[in-house]
């Protein structure tokens, strides 16, 4: 034809009107999935590309999604987070599962790293101009001011994990004190008698939780001490927790590391000092990540489905923009026991 397809052009293809297909490539909602295939098909039989610009001047959206990652305090080292971050699996499910839920949207991420307090006064900033339609908000430390800065400069922001103070914003997160009851459980059934554990960050709600729940169903056991090294979730963490859970306590029989990480770092730690795993000892880890199915031997786990959860922090967040004013809201995973080799 010589011009550029037009939404006549793609209405005319998919037989339907030209209110419709506007509806479907802004994202409207309550367009019946069937009808919404047919208009993506014309699209992609057209050629049809939107003008993003004048999109946005009728939408008030642009289309993009803030994925901030927030470290923890001040004058910190930026570029050991940004490694931290880039090679932690845990973060990279959090992106996949973002982007699976965005790119059928004709949406995407924009990621955010808010390493200082500089950095999250930027994200901010950046993020009350309009840059993006929202925030989805990781945040690595308990005392993180980002989530209640977010949310008093009015931008829309869903949470991954319940925050440690309360604040208007919806959040998705696991039932962690179940899964680790889950962990306890399955290490009593093989005759455990001697646990550990390392627990992660206890300034993390997830940390604290991970560690209540394993206290707790080992004292319904009548386990009334269970000796505890705190990691912080990162490998090098877990070695230094398992040297010395194993120096203090030699005779121990099972552990329970509240992430993969520190899972697979306790379980090379163990086969370093002859320990068999898990003849001699059985080794529990939590998330099953890759780092579980990376373990010689394979590491048994608790499931935390966290591409799942990322991408029903985007429902969350386009309903929050859909319907301005409603309430916030929460949604709450259940964890699942992985059995493999290690225990």
């Amino acid at each position: 034809m010589g011009r550029p397809p037009t939404l006549e052009d793609v209405a005319r293809v998919a037989g339907v009107s030209r209110a419709t297909v506007s509806r479907v490539i802004n994202g409207t909602r309550n367009v019946d999935p069937a009808l919404q295939e047919t208009v993506r098909a014309a699209v992609r039989t057209t050629g049809y590309a939107p003008n993003s610009a004048a999109r946005s001047l009728v939408t008030r959206r642009t289309g993009a999604v803030g994925l901030v990652i927030s470290g923890a305090g001040e004058g910190g080292d930026e570029a050991a987070y940004r490694r931290y971050v880039f090679s932690d699996p845990f973060f990279g499910r959090i992106v996949d599962g973002v982007m699976g839920a965005l790119r059928p949207r004709g949406m995407h991420p924009m990621l955010m790293l808010a390493e200082t307090a500089d950095a999250r006064e930027q994200v901010v900033a950046h993020l009350r101009q309009g840059i993006a339609d929202g925030a989805l908000l990781v945040s690595t430390h308990g005392e993180d001011r980002l989530p209640g800065m977010l949310t008093a400069a009015g931008v829309p922001t869903v949470l991954f994990a319940r925050p440690a103070r309360p604040v208007p914003a919806g959040y998705v997160d696991l039932a962690h004190r179940d899964g680790a009851r889950l962990a306890a459980e399955h290490l009593l059934a093989r005759g455990c008698r001697r646990p550990v554990t390392i627990c992660g960050p206890l300034d993390v709600l997830a940390g604290q939780e991970r560690l209540d729940g394993f206290s707790q169903a080992m004292a319904r056991h009548g386990h009334a001490y269970v000796p505890c090294a705190e990691g912080n979730f990162t490998a090098a963490s877990g070695e230094q927790s398992m040297t010395r859970l194993l120096r203090e306590h030699p005779d121990l029989d099972g552990v329970f590391a509240a992430n993969d990480l520190m899972a697979r770092a306790a379980v090379q730690v163990l086969r370093e000092q002859g320990t068999r795993v898990p003849e001699d000892v059985a080794v529990i880890g939590f998330d099953d990540s890759s780092a579980a199915t990376s373990t010689r031997p394979e590491l048994t786990t608790v499931r935390q489905p966290v591409e799942e959860m990322a991408g029903e922090m985007v429902s969350l967040l386009l309903t929050a923009l859909e319907s301005p004013g409603s309430s916030p809201r929460s949604v709450i995973f259940e964890p699942e026991l992985v059995v493999r080799e290690s225990a």
